[in-house]
């Protein structure tokens, strides 16, 4: 079905801009999430909205070109003047975000009611950019966004060194003599570039998903920045793809909010199958660290009875085993029957079950009640 769908040049342009626009909002996510500036993509994504807007005026009709760089424009103005309101007025940089998004956003909606009103914004289609209008995508747009995301690529892998220092660690960056402000203004304008390849895909209300989304993803598998940006990247991609075929496949559904939902079922998989960080894994080391101090604290009973009776091998009922640690007990008894440090044993005329410690036993209640098996 996939094969047949990818038959169809339309569908085939709208899901290579779908993955090349996710690939992009990835790599870009990557950087925003690990530097806690989630909020800046959606301040990002809703400026987005006067610059689209004021490339139509100004180019007079749709044309991406002017469409992407009013939009990328309006991106780096609200950027700045969110930096210049937190550090001219003291506001903390969040609540100087949501100020400038709020205020980019009603100026986006005051100027397309404007063009709408002077007609001619149904063929120009600047509403569809609020959620996104996968079906106007063309070849060119293609292109242009294959283009923009190569640069993008090629611009993180050679700041690759600055970019990782000053994301961890800005003082150390500027100690080393990097240009620390310089690369906060490349981060932000990556995450603008994103925004704008995106914007025309999702649309500026669920672009901030299509940058969070694959980042969160992502930084449940990967262990290092370069895992994560890679893996984040490819997230996004594969998100973007997976929506367009599913608005291909499914006549009626918009594309852009399929993307996000793609996108989200990502996080979801990674925050419960995740190794090491998922909802499953961290459940089996609990279980695990459970298990363990049951062990221990059985195998420490049986080390105190058998000093009180002065009897190295001395067999102690599973009863009174049971009565010190509940239910607790018998899982306990078999781990530590299968590590070889108790076995069972008979004690006549008592038909009960009875555990007494091995050699092994023992030497592991010796050496601090550490089973190894």
């Amino acid at each position: 079905m996939i094969a047949a769908m990818l038959a169809d040049h339309t569908i085939r342009t709208v899901a290579a801009g779908a993955a090349l626009a996710g690939g992009l909002a990835g790599l870009a996510g990557a950087f925003a999430v690990i530097r806690r500036q989630s909020l800046l993509g959606d301040t990002l994504s809703h400026a987005a909205l006067p610059g689209v807007c004021l490339g139509f005026l100004v180019a007079g009709g749709r044309d991406l070109t002017a469409l992407m760089a009013g939009a990328l424009a309006a991106g780096l103005a609200a950027a700045w003047a969110a930096a210049a309101l937190s550090r001219l007025r003291r506001i903390r940089p969040e609540t100087a975000l949501g100020l400038v998004l709020s205020l980019f956003f009603a100026l986006g909606v005051v100027l397309l009611t404007r063009i709408q009103a002077q007609g001619g914004a149904a063929q120009a289609g600047l509403e569809t950019f609020l959620f996104g209008q996968a079906a106007a995508m063309r070849g060119g747009d293609v292109a242009v966004l294959a283009v923009l995301a190569a640069v993008a690529a090629a611009a993180v892998a050679l700041l690759w060194t600055p970019l990782k220092l000053a994301s961890f660690d800005p003082v150390a960056a500027a100690t080393q003599g990097w240009p620390v402000a310089r690369i906060d203004f490349g981060l932000t304008a990556l995450i603008a570039a994103a925004v704008v390849a995106g914007v025309q895909l999702v649309g500026v209300v669920l672009m901030t998903a299509l940058i969070v989304a694959p980042a969160a993803a992502a930084r449940q598998w990967a262990r290092s920045l370069g895992g994560m940006v890679f893996m984040s990247a490819g997230f996004g991609a594969a998100a973007g793809a997976a929506g367009a075929l599913a608005s291909a496949g499914a006549r009626g559904l918009a594309t852009g909010p399929l993307i996000v939902l793609a996108a989200t079922a990502l996080v979801a998989l990674s925050f419960v199958f995740a190794p090491g960080r998922g909802a499953l894994s961290v459940l089996a080391a609990r279980r695990a660290a459970r298990a363990q101090g049951d062990d221990r604290g059985v195998l420490a009973s049986l080390t105190a009875l058998a000093r009180a009776h002065a009897d190295p091998a001395y067999p102690a009922e599973r009863g009174t085993i049971e009565a010190l640690h509940g239910r607790a007990a018998r899982g306990a008894l078999r781990r530590l029957e299968r590590a070889g440090l108790v076995r069972a044993v008979e004690h006549a005329p008592e038909a009960t079950p009875h555990w007494e410690l091995t050699a092994a036993g023992r030497d592991a209640a010796a050496a601090g009640g550490r089973p190894d098996g």
